[in-house]
């Protein structure tokens, strides 16, 4: 592909631990999407109420989140562009991902990486720097590192993550192949 499709993806950030089994009804309730809450900051308030006041107040732009397993796992709400958007999270670490969460993330340019272990590798409030092509997450705080599940910048997940999702990756692949566009 480009340039873009080959750079480094690294995040660094603030970290925030989260357990098992994180829902999309916990990360969004779906009173809120029902209701057509619309503005920021009421979805903010709304976000993970089983920590009231976390993403309206506590939350700053670049954090990231450490998770166990299965995040993401429930309804195929618009968790990862709730989370990249509303709450300018850099991105999720956990365990394990729910696939369709995984996916979607992935498909809209929200990094995720998957790493065993990561659920105990860092306190709150620790910065960690997370390098997606390689898989590493080094903890600055405490000069720990573990390895996860890299995306390649080669492989199709991680070109769509370097590219910003699917809809970039297709405008620039259609401008590579314009031939496709007579169809």
């Amino acid at each position: 592909m480009s340039d873009a499709a080959t750079q480094s993806l690294t995040r660094t950030g603030r970290v925030w631990n989260f357990g098992d089994h994180v829902s999309t009804d916990l990360i969004m309730p779906g009173a809120i999407l029902w209701n057509h809450v619309t503005t920021p900051e009421a979805r903010k308030a709304a976000i993970m109420p089983q920590r009231p006041g976390w993403a309206a107040r506590e939350v700053r732009h670049g954090d990231l989140i450490l998770a166990g397993k299965n995040f993401g796992c429930g309804s195929s709400r618009p968790a990862p562009r709730i989370l990249a958007r509303d709450l300018g999270l850099s991105c999720v670490v956990a365990e394990s991902f729910s696939r369709l969460f995984q996916r979607n993330a992935v498909n809209i340019g929200f990094p995720v990486l998957i790493c065993p272990g990561i659920s105990t590798f860092a306190q709150e409030g620790d910065v960690v720097e997370v390098h997606f092509d390689t898989g590493t997450v080094r903890n600055l705080t405490s000069l720990r590192e573990i390895v996860g599940e890299p995306y390649p910048p080669d492989s199709p997940p991680g070109q769509l993550l370097r590219l910003g999702g699917l809809e970039p990756f297709l405008q620039k692949w259609l401008e590579e192949h314009p031939e496709a566009r007579r169809v």
